[in-house]
Parts: structure tokens; sequence; C-alpha cells
């Protein structure tokens, strides 16, 4: 047999359950968006309007999530193509953001957790928290990203105002508030609180530690999609971010 006949012959990898979830987050992202806008949440009881914001914060959230597993190629492993496509879709919908870049920067993070390759956190910086959060944002989202996103968000805004003027005000309450609240949910639970060495677990090696905030499975979960089982995660990056608690479990179980 030829090598093009065995290539041929060679069945692609199954999608698996990273690219269902993915596609549930992703189609959960797009109909709660659409239907928010379009929506008149001033009829609303204030509770209604607060569980729709937190919704939308938790799916924006979870468009990150997706882009980061793509730049560790676990969102669908074994197919490159997809996974590096869905990540870029992932990150555009997020906030913009460019996949190449952002998976070099998170890669060096990887490499170098703490120390002044890390654009994520320097260790001997002193900051406080406000200060290591506009760092943090400002290695990811360049000006140009801001005024594509303000753009947009005042394009769609003014469509909406044609419609009806109440609905204008859904853009900033739906779109551009979960942005916000998703971008301090991220650096809170996946880079400020595991890094600044308070949570549980074990401390790798070296003099910066990486630690796992100690939060039940459904609480990790709302948090940050498991991404505070940190140092799970960087002791394995190719574990996706629904395979991080049983990884937690039998690490725990290891180490009990």
């Amino acid at each position: 047999m030829s090598d093009e006949a065995m290539a041929c012959s060679v069945s692609p990898a199954p999608l698996g359950r990273g690219f269902w979830l993915g596609i549930v987050i992703f189609l959960g992202w797009l109909a709660s968006l659409i239907a928010l806008l379009l929506a008149h949440p001033a009829q609303w009881p204030v509770p209604a309007v607060l569980l729709a914001i937190a919704g939308r914060t938790f799916l924006q959230t979870g468009l990150f999530i997706l882009g980061h597993d793509a730049m560790h190629r676990t969102l669908v492993p074994g197919r490159r193509v997809l996974n590096d496509g869905l990540g870029r879709l992932a990150l555009v919908l997020y906030a913009g953001l460019p996949f190449g870049p952002c998976r070099r920067q998170h890669l060096r993070h990887h490499r170098s957790p703490g120390s002044l390759r890390d654009p994520d956190f320097r260790l001997a910086s002193g900051d406080g928290a406000l200060r290591w959060y506009v760092r943090f944002m400002g290695n990811y989202l360049s000006w140009m990203q801001l005024a594509l996103l303000l753009i947009t968000w005042i394009v769609s805004a003014a469509l909406l105002l044609d419609l009806d003027p109440q609905r204008a005000m859904n853009v900033v309450a739906f779109w551009v508030l979960p942005l916000v609240l998703s971008s301090f949910q991220l650096f809170l639970f996946g880079t400020y609180f595991p890094h600044r060495g308070q949570g549980s677990g074990p401390v790798p090696s070296g003099n910066h530690a990486v630690r796992s905030l100690g939060y039940s499975h459904l609480l990790s979960l709302l948090a940050c999609y498991h991404f505070g089982y940190h140092w799970e995660h960087h002791a394995y990056p190719d574990v996706p971010w629904f395979g991080l608690p049983e990884l937690r479990r039998r690490v725990s179980l290891d180490h009990g």
C-alpha cells in the first residue's frame, strides 16, 4: 500500500467531549446574546435582570476557556486545524483577541510562571490586585482591539435604536458588562488567587507557588470552569477544563 493510500485509510481523531461542550457554549452564547438584545428587560424584576447578566458572564467566560484549551490543543485533540479554528473563533467572539499572539503569551506563562518572562505575573513586582489586573489585560488587549470592540458595540446599539430606543441599552447590559465581569472573573480565579501564593494543593518546585483553590466541584465550575484547579492545570496542561476535577481527585489520592 502506498503512503498516500495509508494516509487516506487513517480515520480522523474523534471529535470528543471537548468539541461538543464547546458547541453548547458557542450556541448558548450566541442564542442568549440575540435573545437578550431583542428583549425588554425594563419590564423585568431586578433579580431576573441580574440572573441574565450572570448567565451571559458565565457564557462569555466559557468562550475564553474554549480559546484557552485550543491554545493547549486540547479542545479537539488530534485535529489541529479544527482545534485552532475554533480557538480563533472563540477568542474573536470573546473580545476580538488574536489567537496566535495569545497562544504565544500563554505558553510563555506556562514555561516560566512568576519569572520576568511571565506575561501574566511577575513574582517580584509587588503590584496590588488592581495594577496587576491592568498590566494583565494590557498584555492581551491592544488599543486596536478595544477600538474594534467599541465600533461593534456602537453599531449594534445604533441598529437596535432604530427598532426600539429602550433596546439600545441592552448592548451595555448584556454584552459590554458581561465581558468586563468575565475579565475580572478570569483574572481573579485564573491568575490572581492561584498565583499570589494562597490556596490548597501541592506546590511545584522552584521559587513560585502555583496553587489550586480548594473549591467544591460545583463552585469550581461556577467560579471559572475549574480553572481555579490551577496547580493541576500547570502540572498537566494537556488535560481539558472539564477533566480537571477528576485529575484533582486522583492527585489528592496520590498525595494523601
